[in-house]
């Protein structure tokens, strides 16, 4: 066994790893929250529901569509994209000029129903979804097994998610959308689209939820309550970051995954809320969060 200083190397990659995997969830997930509450003020709470969504939108393809994981991957993102659009022409939009409280409570309403929906028929039983055949395996490293599927799933969202960023910060279709979302009515001027950019927006942030919920279906279990066990772990993430800061949200969420792997090593019990001592610790030093523009 490989030891270091007592430190078993083995247990201690293990975690880190475990930890990279969240902290990719976590990011895809608060790269989302981030881009809705950040370019269109939109407080969130249905994000966890449709990475729940995601989930069982490619179970259920996979067990009556034979849809596989490669194709899910695909039109699962687009499907949940669609039905965020709905949800933002529907439900919220009638309500974008009023206080955030109302946002907040009509997301949430969205998301105990979509839970209840989904539990009501399939059961609170988790689901499983295979691993594609393709990234079936491992590599033995030096200090540990690093299974196949697990490597893609970090790279993959990191590819996912620094395009998102370059596509928003760098480019001039992101400096469209900034600017449409801070100055609407000087935009429209210009015969820009405002309100198609807020759709659009909304649509693709929720199409990284549904990313979100494919990728994860292989490797946890396919259930209604997937989505609420995260989110607050991920609006945590968010506020650390700096509510709207779509780098903030990305490198946090990395970050927190790996401490909260490092904290399963080396102090267990504190490794369910270590995410929101970090929160609190911020929030005293830094109130708009480490990446956050003070107001």
């Amino acid at each position: 066994m490989a030891t270091l200083f007592d430190i078993n190397l083995f247990a201690l990659s293990g975690q880190l790893l475990i930890g990279l995997i969240n902290g990719s969830f976590y990011a895809l997930l608060a790269l989302g929250l981030a881009i809705i509450f950040g370019l269109l003020k939109i407080i969130n709470f249905s994000h966890g529901a449709l990475y729940m969504l995601g989930a069982f939108s490619a179970w259920t393809g996979l067990e009556y569509l034979q849809l596989n994981y490669w194709w899910a991957l695909v039109l699962v993102p687009l499907g949940i994209g669609v039905f965020g659009i709905l949800l933002e022409r529907t439900l919220i939009r009638p309500i974008a000029h009023e206080d955030h409280l109302y946002s907040l409570l009509l997301t949430f309403g969205i998301a105990l129903i979509l839970q209840g929906l989904f539990t009501h028929w399939f059961g609170s039983s988790g689901l499983p979804y295979a691993i594609p055949e393709e990234l079936q395996g491992g590599t033995r490293l030096p200090f540990m097994y690093l299974p196949n599927y697990r490597a893609w799933i970090i790279v993959f969202s990191l590819v996912v998610c620094a395009g998102t960023w370059y596509l928003i910060e760098k480019t001039k279709l992101g400096a469209y959308l900034r600017a449409g979302t801070e100055n609407p009515q000087l935009m429209q001027a210009f015969g820009i689209n405002v309100p198609l950019i807020v759709t659009l927006t909304y649509g693709f942030g929720a199409g990284l939820a549904g990313l979100a919920g494919v990728l994860a279906a292989p490797i946890y279990s396919v259930a209604p309550e997937m989505g609420s066990n995260i989110l607050i772990v991920v609006f945590a993430i968010v506020v650390i970051g700096g509510m709207g800061s779509i780098g903030g949200a990305i490198l946090t969420g990395l970050a927190m995954g790996v401490v909260e792997g490092l904290t399963k090593y080396f102090y267990p019990e504190a490794s369910n809320t270590v995410i929101f001592l970090v929160m609190v610790l911020v929030l005293l030093t830094k109130p708009a969060g480490l990446f956050g523009k003070e107001a």
